[in-house]
């Protein structure tokens, strides 16, 4: 585990209704505070990564779809230097992940059809001086290999 990275398992309350599915309370233990509230979506097979963040945790939901999140720690002065979390996200697995500043983060979509993932970062978007730093997806020094692993 990466330090600093927090995951919730969420419980789903279905009824005849629908469901209702709890993804971050402010009363939560991993809580931080609230920037603002995004989505964002992956087709099918495409990779959205790398980036990280200088001060800002995000806090990752997917609720449709499967996505493979994977996180990896290239902080100088953390314990968990150099470690890799891959995490499958989604319909089937239904968690939060917590994901400090400084973490290289992204995913790809691993299910047949386009996947949604809810974002509640602590900070809001700055559109002049944006708090995202990105690192090719493929043509990178991290070691990562986002190729399905059959087997």
């Amino acid at each position: 585990m990466i330090e600093g990275v927090v995951i919730k398992k969420l419980r789903v309350i279905p009824d005849e209704r629908g469901r209702l599915m709890e993804i971050l309370r402010s009363d939560d233990d991993l809580f931080i505070r609230f920037g603002q509230v995004y989505m964002t979506t992956g087709y099918p097979g495409v990779v959205k990564a790398w980036h990280y963040h200088r001060k800002q945790w995000d806090n990752f939901c997917v609720v449709k779809g499967m996505m493979k999140v994977v996180l990896y720690d290239a902080r100088e002065d953390s314990p968990t230097k150099g470690e890799l979390m891959e995490l499958f996200m989604g319909e089937h697995n239904p968690i939060l992940v917590r994901i400090p500043p400084l973490v290289y983060h992204g995913f790809k979509t691993i299910s047949e059809n386009e996947a949604i993932l809810i974002n509640i970062p602590t900070e809001t978007y700055n559109y002049e001086e944006p708090d995202e730093h990105r690192v090719h997806p493929h043509d990178n020094d991290i070691p990562y290999s986002w190729e399905r692993r059959d087997g």
